[in-house]
């Protein structure tokens, strides 16, 4: 298993990718008509996420986040939830589960085309300090469900 770090071009990439979605996030603001809302905080660093989803038929139909904290936390909500839209309910909570599993230092994960833009945080998995962050926005999709799926 190769775990050198990546090319400096592919390292660079992926760090653009997250400051554009930190500049100019996706999918940020209120949502009305929402279904389903959480909020959470990370109080050792400050992060927020307000997220808010739409479910309807068992599928996430809208979603939107707004918060506030590092480029790490507000990048990994906007990727989130461009890619959760129209996603079952079950098939987001599974994206969840890999999320989580690529930021425990998963290889496998970490290559999972399933979860698009969000390999661009897989280096983030070498910070402990940085994982909270990163998974912030999606312990909040998991709260919206706990219970009913």
């Amino acid at each position: 298993m190769d775990t050198s770090p990546p090319e400096p071009r592919l390292s660079a990439l992926y760090q653009e990718l997250i400051l554009d979605h930190y500049r100019r996030p996706r999918n940020k603001g209120t949502l009305d008509g929402a279904t389903h809302s959480v909020s959470l905080n990370n109080p050792l660093c400050g992060d927020e996420i307000d997220l808010q989803l739409q479910v309807e038929g068992g599928a996430i139909k809208a979603v939107r986040f707004v918060g506030r904290g590092c480029s790490i936390s507000q990048a990994s909500a906007s990727m989130m939830t461009q890619l959760l839209k129209e996603k079952a309910v079950p098939q987001a909570l599974a994206l969840a589960e890999r999320m989580s599993a690529m930021m425990q230092g998963d290889e496998t994960a970490a290559g999972d085309k399933s979860l698009g833009d969000l390999r661009a945080l897989a280096g983030v998995s070498k910070f402990p300090i940085r994982i909270k962050c990163a998974l912030l926005p999606w312990n909040a999709l998991t709260d919206a469900f706990k219970g009913q799926w």
